[in-house]
């Protein structure tokens, strides 16, 4: 748990993921387009990315745990939540406030 939060930390915009999962293309996508300034950690391609993915289960209360998305440090949420806060006109002024993009 420790590691994840310190990743999520380390950078405004952090999503965790794994490269074999379309919702996590789908999200990192749409965070290029933005133009967004982003960490990516693949947990497939980590070698402790089973103990980050238990983490990030415990913190969501559910699985599957990617992508998870985090913001200024602190937990978005999966796929659901940045698409709702997406289509609300909420997630770029949220990243233009962590200083993610600089639109």
């Amino acid at each position: 748990m420790e590691r994840v939060l310190r990743l999520a930390s380390q950078n405004a915009a952090v999503i965790f993921s794994t490269s074999s999962c379309c919702m996590c293309h789908a999200i990192k996508r749409l965070f290029c387009e933005l133009g967004v300034n982003l960490a990516i950690y693949e947990l497939d391609e980590d070698n402790k990315g089973r103990e980050m993915e238990k983490a990030l289960n415990s913190l969501l209360g559910h699985s599957p745990s990617v992508p998870v998305v985090f913001i200024e440090g602190k937990l978005i949420g999966s796929t659901d939540k940045v698409m709702s806060l997406h289509l609300s006109c909420d997630l770029i002024p949220l990243l233009k406030k962590a200083g993610a993009i600089w639109l």
